[in-house]
């Protein structure tokens, strides 16, 4: 799963990269709001925070221009302290939840992975998949309670499949998920992380459906 972090503040940022990559996520940092903006609306993430006190251009401005756009992806905006209008604001703008800062690393995760989840359909911080099971929290997967060992690219290709069951993934659309906006990227290597994750998970769970991608099959 890849996030977008939209912080001005350098100390702050270089935090929230650390502590969300910690997980298993790949992560993008943009520093100003026009550059957050941009990213935000040419690359495919599956949640961003976004600080509301940005230079160049503020947060609800470039909230409000990601929805005007079609953006739908879920979004977790960052204020001040005690600041009531804002997160009003931000909220009315279209965020999806909001935290206050000063804020610890753990709650920032667990609505992060709240906000991936909803956007997902899952209500469950366990996604399960037949014998299958990822729990979000600890970014471990296991079959029929037998722990995987997993690097951190199987995990991130698997943590996404598990987030769209039974839908088709393009090796195209893997890619775009599993790196982060700077990483040299080959579509080629996907193929690589399936055929790895196959011989770690039961026969049939990992579907090819030929020409177009991949599929998590929800009957194994």
């Amino acid at each position: 799963m890849r996030i977008l972090v939209v912080e001005d503040e350098l100390t702050l940022a270089a935090q929230l990269v650390e502590g969300i990559m910690s997980v298993g996520y790949v992560v993008d940092v943009a520093h100003n709001g026009v550059d957050g903006h941009f990213m935000g609306e040419t690359e495919p993430y599956d949640a961003i925070v976004l600080d509301i006190g940005l230079p160049q251009m503020d947060g609800i401005t470039v909230l409000k221009k990601w929805r005007a756009a079609g953006r739908t992806l879920p979004v977790l905006i960052l204020t001040a302290r005690d600041t009531w209008r804002e997160k009003v604001a931000g909220i009315d703008a279209g965020a999806d939840d909001y935290l206050t800062k000063p804020f610890h690393m753990e709650e920032l995760l667990a609505r992060l992975r709240a906000l991936i989840r909803r956007a997902g359909g899952h209500a469950s911080t366990e996604l399960v998949c037949g014998p299958l099971t990822l729990d979000t929290r600890s970014s471990r997967a296991s079959v029929d309670g037998t722990a995987l060992t997993l690097t951190s690219h199987e995990y991130r290709v698997l943590a996404y499949l598990m987030h769209h069951p039974g839908e088709i993934v393009s090796r195209a659309e893997l890619t775009e998920h599993i790196y982060a906006q700077d990483f040299d990227r080959d579509s080629n290597t996907v193929e690589v992380f399936i055929a790895r994750l196959r011989k770690k998970l039961p026969p049939g769970l990992i579907e090819t459906v030929r020409g177009l991608g991949y599929r998590l099959n929800k009957a194994q």
